[in-house]
């Protein structure tokens, strides 16, 4: 098995690394510190797996599972995060995650994470599968963001972290004046007016960091 690690923290890669190697069906593990890395390598090399961490500089783990799809590669997704699994797993799994992972998870459950996505299946953890099952994560509990597509949601947590919109217009590929029709989306699904707003409600629904 052919493996890929991305995480722009050189300790996480590390930790990652002495799980992976305990793993004996494991022949290849390769690295990348940034999206941006991880997507050239994946695009070039074919990897039986990838495990992305969600926040990484240059290109997002959400907008890399965007990219991937957008050019076919097949490569089978584990993403890991800091973040609660309720507010990201989703969206992960329908750009194409085959699963979905705390940091601090157990190191049995990454190597049972592992064996399982690579032979085909999709991984969640039994507290995020139990939540699913009873409905709380639903749309009867849906908080504001989750209105969002996943162009939107992407975009605000680009606004929640102060970044402008010509940043975010050119870390996303797209022009200054569509990043501005998205934050006006976005201000008005969410019923907010300010910047500012977005930091402060990102940073409670612990979005970001």
């Amino acid at each position: 098995m052919k493996i890929l690690i991305a995480d722009d923290h050189a300790i996480v890669r590390e930790g990652i690394k002495l799980i992976v190697k305990t793993l004996p069906e494991v022949k290849v593990i390769d690295e990348a510190s940034d999206g941006k890395e991880a997507l050239a390598k994946l695009t070039k090399n074919n990897y039986d797996l990838a495990i992305l961490d969600i926040s990484m500089p240059e290109i997002t783990g959400l907008d890399l599972l965007q990219q991937l799809k957008y050019h076919d590669i097949q490569t089978r997704i584990l993403i890991i995060s800091f973040y609660p699994q309720e507010q990201y797993a989703i969206r992960a799994f329908k750009l194409g995650a085959s699963g979905y992972l705390s940091k601090d998870s157990a190191f049995e459950e990454m190597t049972k994470a592992i064996r399982k996505i690579a032979a085909g299946g999709k991984y969640v953890s039994a507290a995020f599968a139990e939540k699913l099952l009873f409905n709380e994560v639903s749309s009867t509990n849906q908080q504001l963001h989750e209105s969002l597509s996943d162009r939107e949601f992407q975009v605000m947590i680009m606004l929640a972290k102060g970044k402008s919109v010509t940043e975010i217009a050119t870390e996303i590929f797209i022009s200054d004046k569509t990043v501005a029709t998205y934050r006006a989306r976005i201000m008005e699904k969410m019923n907010m007016k300010k910047n500012a707003e977005l930091t402060i409600y990102a940073i409670r629904s612990k979005l970001i960091e």
